[in-house]
């Protein structure tokens, strides 16, 4: 019986492709033996960048079918929804009904019709979530949702922090603790991993729970989930407070030196990274004759007067300048 010619050219193809397969499972060009090959999209071939032997052809194209050439003709054939994201309990995959009671066209509804929506939105929140566990979940990433609000981070952050209480909630590192405790250290150590630092006291202000437990709790899951945190530089707090003290970019400049300078005799060892920072910006602003008071500084920094008192005599003799 004579084989067909589609069967004879699908063994052709599959013998290509075990010579283009060294060994170890890297694809290489059977002719010249490079593991440079390039992937064409627009033709669907596989092609050997040194050589430019064609080793595949005929690829499946994973790309839409349909043509755009600018942004709104590729929103409107676009049939993908929102992408999906980790700040959800259902990572965003579910139905949404609005909460206005309106029409396609904005018209209003029938007072009918707005009690069957009243109805169909109290059983969409209900079958949302099918147990305590995911109930727990939404809780946690809405309470994170709204610090972050408050804090006015990052959508990146809010991201992080969110898989980091997920990583906490599979690793079983809730239990015994408080929801709220460990949906503000994950949101702490988030900021820390992004490089956008925001201090105890700033994170137990927007919090429900209290600074000393939010800092166990860091501690905690840190320690458990292998979080690598790096101390923080007190070079990333100097733009905030500086724009909140309304200062110089001279000042803020300033202060970074004065911040390398001292760190670099190892000042900065053991100290807080905020009082280390406020005091630099308090130092550069004597410097530059924009004079603020102690007092300011503090309260912007969310440190005491004395701290920043301490840290200016050892930053000023460090630097040998004589106030």
């Amino acid at each position: 019986m004579t084989r067909s010619t589609r069967q004879r050219e699908r063994e052709h193809e599959a013998e290509h492709t075990d010579e283009a397969t060294d060994s170890e499972g890297v694809r290489t060009c059977p002719e010249c033996d490079s593991e440079s090959l390039v992937k064409s999209s627009d033709r669907g071939e596989l092609v050997c960048d040194d050589c430019g032997l064609v080793v595949e052809e005929g690829n499946i194209d994973p790309g839409p079918e349909w043509r755009a050439f600018n942004h709104s003709e590729r929103q409107s054939k676009s049939r993908v929804g929102a992408p999906t994201t980790q700040t959800m309990h259902d990572k965003g995959l579910t139905t949404t009904i609005d909460w206005k009671d309106k029409d396609a066209y904005g018209r209003s509804i029938s007072s009918k019709k707005r009690s069957q929506m009243h109805r169909l939105r109290k059983w969409q929140e209900r079958i949302r979530t099918k147990d305590a566990g995911e109930r727990n979940l939404q809780f946690a990433l809405s309470e994170i949702d709204r610090m972050a609000s408050a804090l006015g981070v990052p959508r990146s952050v809010r991201e992080v922090a969110s898989v980091i209480y997920r990583r906490a909630l599979k690793e079983d590192l809730i239990r015994g603790r408080s929801i709220e405790g460990v949906a503000t250290a994950a949101l702490y150590a988030a900021c820390r991993k992004e490089g956008i630092p925001r201090s105890l006291e700033e994170i137990s202000e927007v919090s429900r729970v209290e600074r000393k437990e939010i800092g166990r709790t860091y501690r905690y899951i840190s320690q458990e989930l292998g979080l690598e945190m790096r101390p923080v530089d007190p070079k990333k707090y100097v733009p905030r407070f500086c724009s909140e003290l309304e200062l110089s970019e001279e000042v803020q400049s300033k202060a970074n030196e004065i911040i390398e300078t001292t760190a670099e005799e190892g000042l900065l060892s053991g100290k807080s990274p905020t009082g280390y920072a406020a005091a630099a910006i308090y130092a550069a602003s004597l410097l530059c004759n924009e004079k603020k008071t102690q007092r300011e500084v503090a309260d912007v920094a969310q440190v005491t007067e004395v701290t920043i008192r301490n840290r200016y005599q050892e930053q000023i003799e460090a630097m040998g300048i004589h106030s």
